[in-house]
C-alpha cells in the first residue's frame, strides 16, 4: 500500500450477526451496477458442520480483502488495478486490458470480469460512490443484522479501530502475507 495513504480503511465482519440475508450481496449490486449473476460480494453458508446434535453453521462475507499488499496490484501490467490516495484497491476500467492477471494473482478469488465491460471488477468498498462522500459503503449501511462495520483503523476515534483494539479477530489466508484490511470476529460461531 503506498505509504503515502490518508487513510487505512477497513471492515469488521462480526460472523455470528449475520443472518444471511443477503441484503449486503443486493445493496452492492444495486449500488454498483453489477451485471445479473455475477458479484461483487456474497455470504455464502458453511456448514452444517458438526454432529447431532451439537450442528452449527454461518454465514461469512466474501469480497475483496483490500490488501495492503496485493498481489492483483503487482501483478498489472497497465497499472489498472492500483491504490488510490486513501490506500483502497480499485480498478482503472479505462487501463484495464482484460487480461485476467489480477484474477489468477488474488488468493481470494474476489475479482470477476465484468460481463458489460470486458474489465476486471471487484468490491471497491463502495469508494467512488459513498466512502468519498463520508457515508458507509452500501452493504454496511444495509446489514439488518449489525454484522458489519467499516472505517479508519488509523482514526483512534473510528468505530473500527476501538472494536480491533479490544477484541480477537482474524483476517482470511494470513499464510499469503497480503495484510487484508477486512477482520473476521468468530467468536459464537466456530
Amino acid at each position: 500500500m503506498d505509504a503515502l495513504a490518508k487513510k487505512h480503511y477497513a471492515m469488521v465482519i462480526q460472523v455470528a450477526k449475520c443472518l444471511g440475508c443477503q441484503a449486503c450481496t443486493v445493496a452492492c449490486k444495486f449500488q454498483n451496477h453489477v451485471p445479473e449473476g455475477q458479484y461483487r460480494t456474497k455470504t455464502p453458508v458453511v456448514g452444517p458442520n458438526g454432529t447431532y446434535p451439537n450442528v452449527r453453521m454461518y454465514f461469512e462475507k466474501e469480497a475483496c480483502q483490500m490488501c495492503q499488499v496485493a498481489p492483483c496490484v503487482q501483478v498489472c501490467p497497465t497499472t489498472a488495478s492500483h491504490y488510490n490516495e486513501d490506500g483502497v484497491v480499485l480498478v482503472d476500467v479505462d487501463k484495464c486490458v482484460g487480461c485476467k492477471y489480477c484474477m489468477t494473482a488474488c488468493p481470494y478469488d474476489a475479482r470477476f470480469l465484468n460481463k458489460e465491460t470486458g474489465t476486471a471488477d471487484k468490491c471497491t468498498f463502495c469508494y467512488e460512490t459513498r466512502v468519498s462522500k463520508g457515508e458507509k459503503p452500501a452493504c454496511v449501511s444495509t446489514c439488518v443484522g449489525g454484522a458489519l462495520m467499516f472505517g479508519d483503523v488509523d482514526d483512534p476515534q473510528s468505530d473500527v479501530s476501538q472494536f480491533l483494539a479490544k477484541h480477537k479477530t482474524e483476517v482470511r489466508k494470513p499464510e499469503f502475507g497480503t495484510r487484508p484490511s477486512v477482520y473476521y470476529v468468530y467468536e459464537g460461531v466456530k
